[in-house]
């Protein structure tokens, strides 16, 4: 298990100076993005599916809001190339 793992940013072949962070990484295969928000919106979702799993080339990601009276309440599923 890693945390604060840096994930370079590649655009059009360049790699750009400043790396992204992410919250957690869990055996080189599940992110997990911790929030603290009023409400997890989809464009959180959608961050982490574009900004983290893509870039990894990983399948699977949980954004996490701990601000939710249950956990449970607060976790999401995000899937990378979800088969159709």
């Amino acid at each position: 298990m890693n945390s604060l793992a840096k994930v370079p940013i590649l655009y059009k072949g360049l790699r750009l100076a400043t790396d992204l962070r992410l919250d957690l990484i869990v055996e080189e295969a599940i992110i997990v993005e911790g929030k603290a928000k009023e409400i997890a919106t989809a464009l959180d979702r959608a961050q982490l599916l574009t900004y983290y799993l893509r870039l990894r080339n990983l399948r699977l990601g949980l954004p996490i809001n701990f601000n939710v009276p249950v956990l449970k309440q607060g976790i999401h599923r995000v899937v990378n190339q979800l088969p159709e």
